[in-house]
């Protein structure tokens, strides 16, 4: 998630190795489209990106730059929802239209389900939303119960994070955390505790949001250690290349979070491409930008790699709810270095 209006300057973490961090690579200056043949032939799976918010021009670059699959975490959608039918209409729009539309540019959809950190701090909402919660966790294509976990860290916070690990408990699902922006470190090791106090199996939960201040104690306790690649707010990719290089890829994947704010969809295979410039092996690319994300989140039962490992059919004659994603007579690809639009 993005930071909210109080959150103007970036996580101070960020920047503890001062000079080394802020200094400008040499490389800065090199297009995406002068590096992306690095990764030709290469498959991606991001385990974390808001799709809801995005548009039908980055499913498309998502697609020609070798994503195969996502899945779409719950989330907090920029301001409050005032009623239940708001998350009904939500929840039901992830295992709904959002999967059609990616089915639509060749893109496996996944999704995880939750009530948010932030939300949880509305009560008497939040006890009408757990109710609900049980008719979408079991549906297709749900591979975990997230994203969940801290925002400000207050007890209401903690009683529905609490209360939504009984329920993947339950369900047989992974867990997919969120790590809050501010106070990182304490957040993420309170939300590992109580995982742990809860009986939950750390390799059923993926702890997101990581950064070099807390990589190591979530891989120390046994618990994937997921990182995103969102500009000024999280994690940049050099830093993310330098964890690999410390950490090597067990445990550890990549994603972009992208959603409403300025993020980058392309995160990921613009992370590998430099991964490789920096002598990364492709072995270990593969591993932090797409098998991890499925052997961690594949203990839903919920993903088939056959369904999307050799290309995801693409019918442009289905519809969803008598809806298409094209207008009369549109061709799915439209010429965008065309000054003319027919």
């Amino acid at each position: 998630m993005c930071l909210n209006n109080n959150d103007t300057a970036p996580n101070p973490s960020h920047f503890e190795d001062s000079e080394e961090t802020v200094a400008a690579p040499a490389h800065r200056d090199i297009a995406w489209n002068d590096y992306k043949d690095l990764i030709k032939g290469m498959r991606f799976f991001d385990p974390h990106i808001h799709m809801v918010s995005r548009t039908t021009d980055d499913y498309q670059a998502m697609h020609q730059a070798g994503i195969v699959a996502l899945i779409e975490p719950a989330f907090w959608v920029g301001q409050p929802r005032t009623g239940l039918s708001s998350f009904k209409d939500y929840y039901s729009s992830l295992v709904g239209w959002e999967r059609f539309r990616s089915s639509q540019f060749g893109i496996k959809h996944y999704c995880t389900m939750g009530l948010n950190s932030r939300e949880a701090n509305n009560e008497p909402l939040a006890e009408q939303v757990m109710e609900i919660l049980p008719l979408y966790i079991y549906k297709e294509g749900v591979v975990g119960v997230g994203e969940i976990g801290f925002d400000d860290q207050t007890p209401a916070e903690e009683k529905y994070y609490r209360l939504q690990l009984e329920l993947a408990k339950s369900a047989k699902l992974p867990v997919q955390i969120h790590t809050p922006h501010r106070d990182k470190k304490k957040g993420t090791e309170r939300s590992m505790a109580i995982a742990l106090e809860h009986g939950i199996d750390p390799s059923w939960v993926i702890v997101d949001h990581n950064n070099e201040e807390t990589v190591k104690s979530v891989l120390d306790k046994g618990f994937w250690a997921a990182f995103t690649i969102y500009p000024f707010t999280k994690m940049g990719n050099e830093r993310m290349v330098k964890v690999v290089e410390q950490y090597g890829p067990e445990r550890i994947m990549v994603n972009s979070a992208a959603d409403w704010g300025i993020s980058d969809p392309l995160a990921i295979p613009k992370t590998a491409a430099l991964m490789k410039m920096r002598g990364i092996s492709d072995e270990t690319i593969r591993l932090v930008t797409y098998q991890n994300a499925i052997d961690a989140f594949g203990k839903s039962g919920q993903i088939d790699v056959t369904d999307f490992e050799s290309g995801y059919a693409i019918d442009h004659t289905e519809k969803f709810h008598g809806n298409s994603i094209l207008r009369g007579g549109q061709q799915p690809s439209p010429a965008k270095d065309s000054l003319v639009i027919n």
